[in-house]
């Protein structure tokens, strides 16, 4: 049905890599033909989208299409009501609902495991069409017609927005699901720009630069530099995180959570001690540097763990995993070309110093009698 419709709108969603297609009858505009799709990573599985009368979009209260995919390769489509003994993890079964569903129909395209499901609704007039809060959702486990719970990450809690329908694009109307995802976005480059970045770049300036291979007498600004921005940036990141934490009710992160504590906590040590750091002459210097070394080098494999772990909740597309890991990769070829060339000029002033050394020494029978002694 949905392959013979021409579909006017359509719309990237933001959350699940959905697509939304709709078109809006000219005669009756609370009756809308809808399209909706996802790639299902499974033989088995659900997909599902629906509608929210209520004030905000969320699961609880949503009227709902749900596909699924059988094992034996079947495909059915049913009408949900999804209540809050739902949340609370009783058995979604197939039920009526408010609004009037024509011509529903699942479709599975085995080529690419594209997963969508088609309909023609005739809302109520409760559900406003301009205003419309919508839900979708997909999971991988079914039994019969009861679709069971789907994955416990940030997209699929995030998977709600309230679209205009009446506009070309399907704007979205409510600003908070926006406002949350921007915040997140901004977490993540705070973070990879301050603790992932500009962190180990101070790491390689305080290494390679202070007396080999590159001797610079302004090498400890520049890590100074380097080390206090990253380390604002990364705390700017970390309070954002904690924020989008402590405001959230559905998902929790407690590893990722934990390494971000791990890291503003010990990033702030090691920013203290070029307060706190004893003097050159100090007999304490020696191991003061050792524990400042070994702390810093400890903490960027921290820190990288941990971006990528927030990578990994986001779910965006692969480009930020490759973007970062290229990262990563120049950084380290940097340091271990700065790393070579430091062993290769320590080898030779090495070997030079020994060559120096053995021609200084008298030669064996020459008859020639060291300074010292003469001077007795």
């Amino acid at each position: 049905m949905a392959l013979t419709k021409n579909f006017s709108k359509c719309k990237k969603l933001h959350a699940l890599r959905a697509e939304f297609a709709w078109k809006n009858h000219q005669n009756d505009p609370q009756t809308i033909d809808i399209f909706i799709g996802t790639k299902l990573h499974s033989d088995v599985g659900w997909f599902a989208w629906g509608v929210n009368p209520g004030k905000i979009p969320q699961m609880v209260g949503t009227r709902a299409l749900i596909g699924i995919k059988h094992p034996n390769g079947s495909l059915t489509i049913n009408t949900y009501k999804v209540t809050g003994g739902t949340k609370l993890g009783c058995r979604l079964l197939p039920s009526e609902i408010d609004v009037k569903v024509r011509h529903m129909s699942p479709l599975y395209l085995d080529q690419n495991g594209y997963f969508a499901i088609s309909a023609t609704l005739v809302l109520p007039l409760a559900y406003n069409v301009s205003r419309l809060n919508h839900v979708w959702q997909v999971g991988y486990a079914v039994a019969g017609t009861v679709p069971k719970m789907h994955q416990r990450t940030l997209q699929n809690f995030a998977s709600t927005a309230t679209i205009d329908l009446t506009s070309a694009r399907g704007r979205s109307v409510s600003r908070v699901g926006i406002h949350r995802r921007d915040m997140r976005m901004i977490h993540g480059i705070l973070n990879i720009l301050g603790w992932g970045t500009l962190l180990p770049i101070g790491v390689i300036i305080a290494r390679y630069f202070n007396r080999y291979p590159l001797p610079s007498k302004r090498w400890f600004a520049f890590h100074v530099f380097c080390q206090t921005t990253g380390y604002m940036l990364g705390t700017a990141g970390w309070g954002i995180g904690l924020w989008l934490g402590s405001t959230s009710t559905n998902y929790h992160f407690p590893t990722h959570r934990l390494l971000a504590i791990f890291i503003f906590t010990f990033t702030t040590v090691q920013v203290l001690a070029l307060r706190f750091r004893p003097i050159k002459l100090d007999e304490y210097r020696t191991y003061w540097n050792m524990y400042h070394h070994f702390l810093g080098y400890g903490l960027l494999a921290v820190i990288i763990t941990n971006i990528f772990q927030g990578i990994k909740i986001l779910k965006p597309d692969n480009s930020w995993k490759w973007a970062y890991t290229g990262l990563l990769g120049l950084l380290a070829s940097t340091a271990l070309a700065f790393e070579i060339s430091t062993w290769i000029k320590f080898i030779r002033r090495d070997k030079s110093g020994k060559e120096t050394k053995t021609q200084s020494l008298p030669s064996q029978g020459s008859g020639e009698t060291p300074l010292r002694t003469q001077a007795k």
